[in-house]
């Protein structure tokens, strides 16, 4: 009777998958990676979202939901039809989607689909957590509105427990309303018209959508800083409904062994870690972390998180150039500027091991270093940068670039401050302190870029302390490519394709120096581009003079090293839509230059000794 019921379920099962399948399929037009063929609507991007706070009650929400884009102008009621199913969490231009379609700021984009949560939920809350949608959603259960978010790169969550009915099922309503450039809010590299180094627009949810189960006293968040040098590290958690008597109990583990522990009343504890095994690209060590809420000696809640023990800062070599440290060593920094983009799902890896693969390709190519690029990503993939090995770089995604300038005192006259409506301004600064929070326990991340290229760039001395003063363990670089100001740890210049160094007699001898920008190097691969008409900063026709040519750079960039600089971005990891100055071509299915090659080339940069 038992294989009988096992062989039923399996072959259920089957039959679901298989309908689903038929109720959807990848719009056509555009190459795709290899791992489209993997995405499946009964089990989409199904891994555990959030690798930094982990319980096991949660259910994942992805898959087919329905969808319907109706004028912005129309009643703003939940639509009772809907034009088909979407393939959540890719957004709705993508081509996993299962839409393909552009939805604009005169449009708003609905979704719809049933949920189930437990029948016994006594004494427990049921939360709603979005990993991101772009830009303003509002989030409806049961039709009861349970909260609006404005922010299209930073995770948020709802408590829907009194917005549940008696049972099980439920139904959840998504509307969505984004600009995208025609806004003032942050949209990264995304545009109504796509061209040169601007892409297609994303709109609607685009990471993973989950249900999660917790007590009524439950732990909504902690935040952990090493301080390498004490040999600790700060813990603090924010609990939800803490009841008198009620303590937190934090633990670190070493490989099983528990190194360190306290419990009490305290939200924030400091504990010391002995003999700190350090976190670095060739030894990315993690520690286990365990949070709990103890009530009358029992757990009441209880996450698993990590922790590194590692330190970046800027100090003076044995020469006296200001330069990157890390774990208080100089350590050249090298890696590609990574936008974050694929042909198929857009700003959507298509599965969990796509989006591991460019980590893993970088690091396979000798690379140290990720520069994040005018995007934010999900968590895993900071997990991975983590567990891997990878320093990274984090942009802010720009917004609200406009063409009027004010001049402001700034650098031999060139500085310039962008006057921006006190509306830009607050999306842009409550987004910006929403991603930091997310991100912050990453070890991974080392380097804050609060703008590019005076993309949208204001009051830059302003945000630039202010972003320090949020998290002194990390360093601000404040004007990447450019428009410097005397404020931030970093200068850095970009130059293209030839490398090149920022001037140390600006503000070199209180900043470390860095190339933030430059090769673009040009190579289209026949049967494997976005489109017919593409570019890069310089364009070759074999993959041989690439190498030669980029070999050239990579010397150039060794006398640069041995004068002082810190660091260097290669534009860029992959080709993306019209850029073709990829290491892979926008599919990944073509290496451009030997990976053995380059990782020669590359590991060759961190043996430079600086004169």
């Amino acid at each position: 009777m038992k294989k009988f019921n096992v062989l039923f379920i399996i072959l259920f099962l089957s039959i679901f998958s298989k309908a689903q399948q038929a109720t959807w399929k990848i719009v056509p037009g555009h190459i795709t990676t290899q791992w489209a063929d993997d995405v499946n609507p009964a089990n989409t991007l199904p891994d555990y979202p959030r690798p930094l706070m982990q319980r096991g009650d949660w259910q994942n929400l992805n898959g087919l939901w329905q969808y319907a884009i109706i004028p912005a102008s129309e009643n703003d009621a939940i639509p009772t039809t809907f034009q088909g199913n979407i393939l959540v969490p890719f957004a709705a231009e993508s081509a996993l989607s299962g839409v393909g379609k552009t939805v604009g700021k005169d449009s708003i984009l609905w979704y719809q689909r049933d949920i189930t949560v437990p029948a016994k939920r006594k004494d427990k809350r049921v939360l709603l957590h979005f990993g991101a949608v772009d830009w303003r959603s509002d989030i409806y259960v049961n039709g009861k509105n349970v909260g609006r978010h404005e922010g299209g790169y930073d995770p948020f969550t709802f408590d829907i427990t009194d917005a549940l009915k008696k049972g099980t099922k439920q139904q959840l309503d998504v509307r969505v309303w984004d600009p995208t450039n025609d806004g003032p809010q942050p949209h990264g590299k995304q545009v109504i018209k796509p061209e040169g180094i601007w892409y297609t627009p994303v709109t609607g949810i685009w990471q993973t959508v989950w249900l999660e189960t917790v007590p009524g006293t439950y732990i909504a968040s902690t935040k952990q800083t090493p301080d390498l040098d004490n040999k600790n590290i700060a813990i603090s958690a924010s609990v939800k409904n803490m009841q008198s008597g009620d303590e937190l109990s934090i633990s670190a583990w070493k490989e099983n062994e528990k190194i360190a522990e306290k419990t009490g009343a305290d939200t924030s504890v400091t504990l010391s870690i002995p003999d700190p095994e350090l976190w670095s690209p060739s030894h990315p060590f993690l520690y286990d972390l365990k949070i709990s809420v103890m009530r009358k000696g029992k757990a009441v809640d209880e996450v698993k998180s990590y922790f590194a023990m590692r330190k970046i800062s800027v100090a003076p070599d044995e020469n006296g150039i200001k330069k990157m440290m890390l774990n208080n060593k100089f350590l050249f920094e090298f890696g590609p500027l990574d936008q974050g983009w694929w042909p198929d799902g857009l700003y959507t890896a298509p599965t969990d091991a796509a989006l591991k693969f460019d980590i893993e390709k970088t690091k396979e190519m000798g690379f140290n270093m990720i520069r994040k690029h005018i995007k934010v990503e999900p968590a895993r993939w900071y997990y991975y940068c983590d567990s891997i090995g990878m320093l990274v770089w984090q942009d802010m995604p720009s917004g609200d670039l406009g063409n009027h300038w004010e001049p402001r005192p700034g650098v031999l006259g060139r500085a310039t401050d962008r006057d921006r409506t006190p509306e830009s301004e607050g999306y842009y600064r409550k987004e910006w302190n929403a991603i930091m929070d997310a991100l912050h326990n990453y070890p991974s991340i080392i380097v804050w870029t609060p703008f590019n290229e005076a993309w949208g760039q204001f009051k830059t001395a302003d945000i630039t302390n202010w972003t320090k003063q949020k998290d002194p363990s990390r360093l601000v670089n404040s004007a990447s490519g450019g428009n410097f100001f005397p404020v931030g740890d970093i200068e850095d210049l970009h130059n293209y394709p030839d490398p090149a160094m920022p001037r140390p007699d600006i503000f070199g001898d209180k900043k470390a120096l860095v190339l933030g920008e430059f090769g673009g190097l040009g190579l289209p691969v026949q049967g494997h581009t976005w489109q017919e008409k593409n570019w890069g900063y310089q364009s070759f026709k074999s993959n041989d003079s690439l190498f030669k040519r980029y070999q050239s750079l990579t010397d150039k960039l060794e006398e640069l090293i041995r004068a002082g600089l810190s660091a260097a971005v290669y534009t860029q990891t992959t080709d993306v839509e019209g850029e073709v100055n990829g290491f892979m071509t926008y599919d990944r299915k073509v290496m451009k230059m030997p990976v053995e090659k380059l990782k020669a080339v590359n590991e060759k940069m961190y043996e430079v000794v600086p004169q």
